[in-house]
């Protein structure tokens, strides 16, 4: 087996850094879940985005008369989050796929769900948090059409973010108990210590003999998403 080089994020070669993870959704991730880790990973990408967005819309919030202090989050939130939701909510349900591991699903649903509701809150716009929301962008308007209107494109973005975080959690959930998934597995697995370095792909084949192998024998069959 050729040696797994860390290949994420794809950093340009002048920067003194180097990538921190492997990621390879065919080589790593069964055949059948490949889609919706795909769109997962999409997702963080469009959240991410959102934040950039959401960045520009607090500036014109401020220019328009506003409070500073809601592009000073504006910026906290961008840097904190891109790189924390990838770390936090991302990796975790990509190794859920790729080893079966039951604690890493938990950590999702947990992490992942508490993302949802601040996306939520971040839709909605309250004052003095930093996001141009709804209630921020339409109240706005009074003083500064412009900057209202360049507030709505964030609201947007964090209302489809979050709509799209339920949908993910939901479909996560499903597959996870229909495979036999339950918080007493998540529990023994801490336990037993084994969430720590779950056994890799290459590793399991070595628990098989013969010359057919199964293309992933350390990942059960979850039951078919339904449309």
């Amino acid at each position: 087996m050729a040696e797994k080089v860390n290949n994420f994020p794809p950093l340009p070669k002048f920067i003194p850094l180097k990538p921190c993870f492997y990621q390879n959704f065919a080589d790593e991730i069964p055949i059948d879940h490949q889609t919706l880790v795909r769109r997962i990973y999409h997702l963080w990408i469009f959240y991410c985005v959102t934040l950039g967005v959401n960045l520009i819309a607090c500036l014109a919030w401020w220019i328009g008369g506003g409070r500073g202090e809601n592009f000073g989050l504006a910026i906290l939130w961008l840097l904190l989050f891109s790189p924390c939701s990838y770390v936090c909510w991302f990796r975790p349900i990509y190794k859920a796929f790729r080893s079966d591991s039951s604690f890493n699903f938990m950590v999702f649903f947990f992490i992942f769900g508490a993302q949802f509701i601040l996306a939520v809150i971040q839709a909605i716009g309250f004052s003095g948090w930093g996001a141009c929301g709804w209630l921020a962008a339409v109240t706005f308007f009074k003083t500064s059409i412009g900057a209202g209107v360049i507030m709505l494109f964030p609201a947007v973005m964090f209302t489809l973010s979050a709509f799209v975080m339920f949908i993910c959690l939901i479909r996560v959930h499903r597959l996870y108990r229909g495979g036999g998934g339950s918080f007493q597995k998540a529990q023994d697995e801490w336990h037993s210590g084994l969430w720590r370095n779950p056994p890799s792909r290459e590793a399991q084949y070595n628990n098989f003999s013969g010359n057919s192998l199964p293309e992933y024998p350390t990942v059960p069959t979850y039951p078919a998403r339904t449309r």
